[in-house]
């Protein structure tokens, strides 16, 4: 009777393996990407909320939004259609126990029922639905199992991710400046350069712009100034020593960044300044904090500078965000100055507050400015103009406009762009 119960057992088995063989792990993979993607598709969708609320747009005028969702519909929905068959074999197999102890009763009874045989059926009958549970948790085990490995896989892609070198040989900036001589970078996979053949020259206590259209380059530009990542070819030097060859600590106290979307740590205002010096004193942090015109915010936590962001409801406005992150760069005070798009996410009020600051914390810098608001680069002492990861033009706002290139078609369709009105 035992080796009867277990038939179906070992049938339901086989087709459980069946769907946790490698396509099945492949197919995991895929529904983790879906998943990921729609999710990041989400967040985007959620952040453009109020552009929506504001021109009456529709929830289709984010395309790819929908299409995330409806492409992870139909993956689910071919991916239960592939298990169809396979999972109402499992389960018709597992609960079926009972019929083949039935069959199985019924064949040895023929002989004669004894008190033998009924007690055997009693005690199968008890015991068997254990077998069924058991396995339908090994089934449930194995799909979490397939989760968890390819969760092990990702993270294990991530810290496969090898640190970048360190140079036996010490170099010490002289100054300030910053050289890039036939600069490529390609990011990996990619079939192009992201930039190519880059030559800027920028002088101890400069102010420069990266301006262009988007993937343009700029970007990569700086985070390659600051050594994110190594450049493919050629070579970027500050201070006339090369980066590479720079100690890590060294190169990050000689460069400064501001974001354009900053993030702030669920810890304390003191901490997310600190970050920058954590030996700063709480009156060194005020004093950064002031210079970032960040007062107001300040006088409107209940705890003020120990008032933990994200926490019990304390939330701070993209502008504010952004003055947070300057004040921590003034905290850090180091000599060279990276901005990208440092007021994309501020609202008017915001946006006169965080130029007044980043207006100090530049004073006496070398300033690299990425921008597309070119009313806010009219002043540097060089315009680099990036496409197609080259430097298609360069020199003064008036130079450039006299030129008569693409940076004057750029500024003249931004000051259209900013005249524009509702008509009557």
């Amino acid at each position: 009777m035992g080796l009867i119960c277990l038939i179906p057992a070992l049938i339901g088995f086989g087709f459980m393996m069946s769907m946790m063989g490698k396509n099945m792990q492949e197919k995991m993979a895929e529904y983790q990407n879906a998943l990921e993607s729609m999710s990041s598709e989400a967040t985007e969708y959620v952040r453009g909320v109020p552009v929506v609320k504001v021109f009456g747009q529709s929830v289709y005028s984010f395309r790819r939004f929908k299409e995330m969702i409806d492409g992870f519909g139909k993956w689910a929905t071919e991916y239960t259609l592939m298990l169809r068959k396979p999972m109402t074999a499992f389960m018709t197999c597992i609960n079926a126990v009972f019929a083949f102890l039935v069959f199985g009763a019924f064949v040895f009874a023929r002989g004669g029922v004894t008190s033998d045989l009924i007690l055997n059926v009693m005690y199968y009958i008890i015991v068997t639905p254990l077998l069924t549970v058991t396995l339908t948790k090994i089934a449930y085990s194995g799909e979490q199992e397939m989760v968890v490995v390819d969760a092990l896989s990702r993270i294990e892609t991530i810290m496969k991710i090898e640190p970048l070198p360190e140079s036996v040989e010490s170099a010490e900036p002289q100054d300030n400046s910053v050289t890039l001589e036939q600069v490529s970078y390609r990011y990996p996979d990619a079939n192009a350069d992201a930039v190519h053949g880059l030559n800027i020259q920028i002088g101890s206590g400069e102010h420069i712009a990266l301006v262009g259209p988007s993937g343009g380059g700029k970007t990569t530009t700086a985070e390659l100034i600051a050594r994110f990542f190594d450049v493919t070819e050629g070579c970027i030097r500050i201070g006339g020593a090369d980066i590479r060859k720079i100690p890590q600590s060294k190169l990050m106290a000689h460069i400064s960044f501001v974001f354009q979307d900053s993030k702030l740590l669920k810890t304390s205002i003191l901490e997310n300044v600190r970050l920058a010096r954590p030996d700063a004193t709480e009156q060194e942090v005020t004093a950064a904090l002031k210079a970032a015109q960040c007062d107001d915010i300040i006088e409107k936590l209940p705890q003020g500078i120990h008032t933990v962001i994200g926490g019990k409801g304390v939330y701070l406005s993209g502008g504010e965000q952004q003055r947070i992150a300057i004040a921590r760069a003034i905290l850090k005070n180091a000599p060279i100055l990276i901005l990208d798009e440092a007021t994309a996410f501020a609202d008017p009020d915001n946006e006169t507050k965080v130029q007044n600051a980043l207006a100090k914390l530049a004073k006496g810098k070398t300033v690299i400015m990425i921008a597309h608001r070119l009313s806010t680069v009219k002043e540097c002492d060089c315009i680099y103009v990036l496409a197609d990861g080259k430097v298609c033009e360069s020199g003064t706002h008036n130079e450039l406009m006299e030129k008569n290139g693409q940076y004057r078609r750029m500024y003249e369709e931004y000051s259209r762009s900013v005249n524009w009105k509702v008509g009557a």
